[in-house]
């Protein structure tokens, strides 16, 4: 389409989306929650279909030059689909966040006044090769009374249209305007910046993908936006740490999942530990493919490990590399978190609670892991049911996004006729 059909095509999905999101604020929460069960129940009786759709896309998948965790993200499964259902469920059975009161109270002139949770509106959700987020964001967005404008990436193109089709099918069935899904097709990449500019009709905007994707939203919108620019995330291995506990969290937090954003992606050790500890942790990752990139002290005990460089400490590797320093102490590391952190996820492995504390106070992150696996900073991880995206930012959310982080308030005052003098 031209530009000026293009802006005119813009425009009025976003009109829709906003008339949309005034009849999904009045709806219940038993038809939002009735929504959200025909999906869960629609997605597994249609795996075999979204498996299909899914195939075409990993088909395509090299021509976008996607390394191997990349298309990891993209690939749908059994397991990942019935994961997505249950999703879905979770964000049914977690309380209707709409009309909640936050808080309230009498004042001595009698009027009382309640702070009540609203709906924020209309979400831009743009994002990239997952296609399970499109229904996670989906169901966040319906379930907390906003309408959403899902434009995904075109590495999953296939994938997320047939997830949105069976969306439209479960907003019929629930009652509920179907406009209250718009699902942008990712063929123009020009309808993103036409988006950014309706502040009229958009109220947030929320980016979830590669950093320079989310730095062209946060510069070009004319909304708010929620997001977080990179996850580059730190594990400190204390001199006091168990051993095993501490080589257990660093594999997972790094190899259970690289190319995701609270993969740990650098790894500081404290001096204590730097040799046979060190060695061995080495090995164990190497056995899974990773590359390892270590100062001096690291390169001593792990020889074949590549010189580590600042790039690296800084990068958001999303693959299977791992930047690794050995420090001289909890100071050393909070000051390499701190200046190289993304302010995502972080970790300390330690049995010295003193330590802990120091580490959960200094260190500026989202999220501040004891003793466990960066890789659980994560909505459902959390209890949220579900996450449309984790925030870095420190204004009105911060961590994992649920249904409750995509609503505003409202001040409810009511009086029995009195005047301010």
């Amino acid at each position: 389409m031209n530009d000026n059909e293009l802006q005119s095509y813009c425009l009025e999905t976003a009109r829709r989306a906003h008339t949309a999101s005034r009849e999904l604020a009045r709806s219940s929460g038993a038809e939002r929650n009735a929504f959200l069960l025909h999906a869960a129940g629609i997605l597994r009786e249609r795996t075999e279909a979204l498996i299909e759709a899914n195939a075409r896309d990993l088909e395509t998948a090299p021509q976008f030059g996607l390394t191997s965790a990349q298309t990891d993200r993209l690939r749908l499964t059994d397991d990942r689909i019935e994961s997505m259902a249950r999703g879905l469920e979770e964000i049914a059975a977690f309380p209707d966040p709409v009309g909640e009161i936050i808080e309230g109270g009498i004042r001595p002139n009698g009027l009382e006044i309640r702070k009540v949770r609203v709906p924020l509106g209309v979400v831009f959700f743009v994002y990239e090769s997952r296609p399970n987020v499109t229904a996670d964001a989906a169901g966040i967005c319906v379930k907390s009374g906003n309408a959403v404008i899902l434009r995904g990436g075109k590495e999953a193109a296939h994938s997320s249209q047939a997830i949105v089709e069976l969306l439209f099918e479960s907003l019929d069935a629930a009652g509920l305007p179907r406009d209250a899904i718009q699902w942008v097709k990712p063929r123009d990449r020009e309808a993103v910046g036409q988006f950014l500019r309706l502040d009229e009709y958009i109220d947030v905007a929320i980016p979830r993908g590669g950093e320079s994707l989310i730095r062209r939203v946060a510069e070009e919108a004319t909304m708010p936006v929620i997001k977080h620019f990179a996850g580059n995330c730190h594990l400190y291995i204390d001199q006091s740490a168990d051993p095993e506990m501490a080589r257990a969290i660093t594999v997972n937090a790094k190899c259970q999942r690289p190319g995701v954003c609270n993969a740990c992606e650098t790894l500081l050790v404290h001096q204590s530990l730097s040799g046979d500890w060190l060695a061995e942790t080495g090995r164990q990752l190497e056995q899974h493919g990773v590359e390892i990139r270590g100062d001096e002290a690291t390169r001593r005990v792990i020889p074949e490990a590549t010189p580590v460089t600042r790039a690296d400490y800084e990068s958001e590797f999303l693959d299977w590399v791992l930047a690794v320093k050995v420090v001289s102490s909890l100071d050393e590391a909070i000051e390499h978190i701190n200046t190289y952190g993304s302010k995502h996820s972080d970790a300390i492995v330690t049995r010295d609670l003193a330590q802990a504390q120091e580490f959960a106070r200094r260190v500026d992150t989202a999220a501040v892991f004891i003793n466990a696996s960066t890789r659980f900073h994560d909505g459902g991880e959390f209890g949220l049911g579900a996450e449309i995206g984790i925030s870095t930012d420190k204004f009105h959310a911060r961590g994992p996004c649920g249904v409750r982080e995509l609503t505003s308030y409202k001040y409810i005052v009511t009086g029995r006729g009195q005047i301010r003098q």
